[in-house]
């Protein structure tokens, strides 16, 4: 860091950051919309004049990476024409760095004194933008063409001027527009507060002073992300994870990695993962590069800037045409179940060489219930991200009622749903022994079941782990699988798949249930200690069979208290077999 000195380094540094957390904050109080504002499925970030990403909010790691794709859109078709007042908008996934159709850019460049010196940018899922199905996470979509509107690189604002025939071609095209065209003015109120921000930087420091701390921000994100690599032994290492897969029976699906480290660089090759499919599962490449770097990012222990160095060295390769790299015309609004698992992917392969700096399988991405219709005179729709578990790590329990390691969502609130949609909340809880057993237990899964009370409502799922559970560590078991079913009103429950290529009719009094996978767990579970056993009984995370048979741990007659000379009678026996 030469030429600058550290207080100031970290000053500018945590400048930049709250920029960032405040334009998160803006979008999430003046959203519209349930799944921006309840859920906050969405992300902000602030780039140099360049384009490169110089601070992140508190947001969603899947999202974050996937900006550097579309500030290279912009950099080659506005590097030369792009002005104050300008604001650019896309959401193709195919051409403009998006990763599907609902999330939506909004970039702002940022001027001092008639030069550009920055951008805002942000990117948020939208409730609906059209397609085949409430929602637009169609999973039996077969083409991006039934997902919704397509938005290349286009200016919403030039030169200040707001481009009204793009706003009405938004309008028309989705069934919500209200919360569609609020969710964009938020986004844009978080663009002006990070340009305010940063031109008060730019006054404070002087342009050309701030670059060097820009500059060294960057190197000094490299350096320790180079340092956290070179603590892994150098090597070549190998796992795959596999999606349930689309329909019923279906057929699953591979994640392959190959994870290489050689001194301070990394390199992440997915040759091996299967092909893209005719359904909407398919991971743009921009989500599968962004969950990569979440992954090896976990890996570090120390504080890394959330600036763009830190993604230098970096190797990610994904075949094209794969699950992970489709190419268009390739379905892909429901593509998160396979960015989550390439974030699994990753630290199933690196459990072999660093398995204490690693996590247990979780949950596989949060389950997607997406539901609509008209109810009253008006139409509805939620779009629900249930979030639920974590796996186990060497020194901790799984997380559960949280959301995935590589997101940051939020469940929507039980009375939100029920005041603003014609739905009923029936159950709503953790599932019992269904966290994977292990020296530390893997998270418990989470169930939300649902009522419908409209005359006719049509959802979709997306869930995955029923058949491939959640892998545990270094002997731990896998978590318990998920499960999805529904109850017509006056008829029997059925099961329903993990990933039904097909949406579906409620009527008033039907009901769905859905239960996520529980996490897998770490460690051999004989050698958990018998009072955290005791203590998941007593909260009713275990039930007394499950910590008899898994953990070998013997309560008394009351189920207060652990039988101790039992206990070790059955783990010696354990011991002996």
């Amino acid at each position: 860091m030469a030429e600058t000195d550290p207080i100031t380094f970290e000053v500018v540094r945590n400048a930049l950051a709250s920029i960032a957390d405040e334009m998160a904050l803006i979008v999430m109080r003046s959203a519209v919309s349930p799944v921006v504002r309840d859920t906050m499925d969405y992300s902000t970030a602030l780039c140099d004049g360049d384009g490169r990403i110089i601070a992140q909010g508190l947001t969603l790691a899947v999202q974050l990476g996937a900006f550097p794709y579309i500030m290279d859109v912009i950099r080659e078709k506005h590097a030369d024409d792009a002005q104050p007042g300008d604001v650019f908008i896309a959401n193709d996934p195919y051409g403009s760095g998006g990763q599907h159709l609902p999330d939506i850019y909004i970039i702002k460049p940022i001027f001092a004194d008639g030069v550009r010196c920055g951008y805002a940018a942000t990117m948020a899922h939208h409730c609906d933008v059209g397609g085949i199905a409430p929602g637009s996470v169609a999973l039996h979509a077969t083409d991006i063409h039934q997902e919704g509107l397509r938005l290349p690189l286009l200016k919403l604002y030039e030169a200040g001027r707001a481009n009204d025939t793009l706003f009405q071609v938004i309008e028309r095209n989705t069934r919500l527009p209200g919360q569609v065209l609020g969710d964009i003015q938020a986004q844009l109120a978080a663009c002006r507060a990070a340009e305010r921000g940063l031109l008060e930087l730019h006054r404070r420091h002087g342009a050309a002073r701030l670059e060097l701390y820009l500059t060294a921000l960057q190197d000094e994100a490299e350096r320790r992300m180079r340092a956290a690599i070179r603590s892994i032994p150098d090597g070549a290492y190998r796992f795959t994870d596999w999606i349930d897969g689309v329909g019923e029976p279906p057929q699953p699906l591979a994640i392959a990695v190959t994870v290489t480290v050689a001194d301070d660089e990394v390199t992440v090759d997915f040759a091996g993962t299967s092909a893209q499919i005719d359904a909407a599962i398919n991971c743009p490449i921009a989500m599968s590069r962004s969950a990569t770097f979440c992954a090896i990012r976990c890996l570090g222990a120390e504080d890394i800037p959330n600036a763009e160095g830190y993604m230098r060295p970096v190797t990610v390769k994904a075949p094209a045409g794969t699950i992970l790299n489709p190419l268009p015309p390739a379905a892909c609004g429901a593509r998160g179940v396979i960015g989550y698992r390439v974030f699994d992917a990753i630290m199933g392969a690196l459990a072999e060489v660093v398995p204490e700096r690693v996590i247990a399988g979780g949950e596989g991405g949060p389950t997607l219930f997406s539901v609509g219709g008209t109810h009253e005179g008006r139409q509805y729709v939620l779009t629900e991200v249930l979030v639920s578990t974590w796996g186990a790590r060497a020194g901790l329990d799984g997380l559960d009622g949280v959301s995935n390691p590589a997101a940051n969502l939020s469940n929507y609130p039980v009375e939100l749903v029920e005041a603003e949609m014609p739905l009923k909340v029936t159950r709503y809880g953790l599932v019992p022994d269904s966290g994977g057993a292990g020296r530390r237990r893997g998270g418990l899964a989470a169930e939300r079941a649902f009522e419908f009370l409209g005359d006719k409502s049509e959802f979709t799922l997306r869930t995955d782990r029923r058949d491939h559970p959640p892998y545990g560590i270094a002997g731990g078991a896998p978590g318990g699988a998920s499960a999805n079913s529904f109850t017509p009103a006056a008829g029997v429950e059925r099961g329903l798949p993990t990933m039904p290529m097909q949406s579906f009719i409620a009527r008033r009094g039907d009901c769905v249930s859905l239960v996520s996978a529980g996490g897998g767990g770490y460690g051999e579970p004989y050698e958990r200690e018998p009072e955290r056993v005791l203590d998941d009984v007593l909260e009713g995370r275990v039930s007394p069979g499950a910590a008899a048979e898994h953990y070998g741990v013997v309560l008394d007659a009351a189920g207060t208290a652990v039988n101790a000379a039992a206990t070790r009678h059955r783990r010696a026996r354990r011991a002996a077999e």
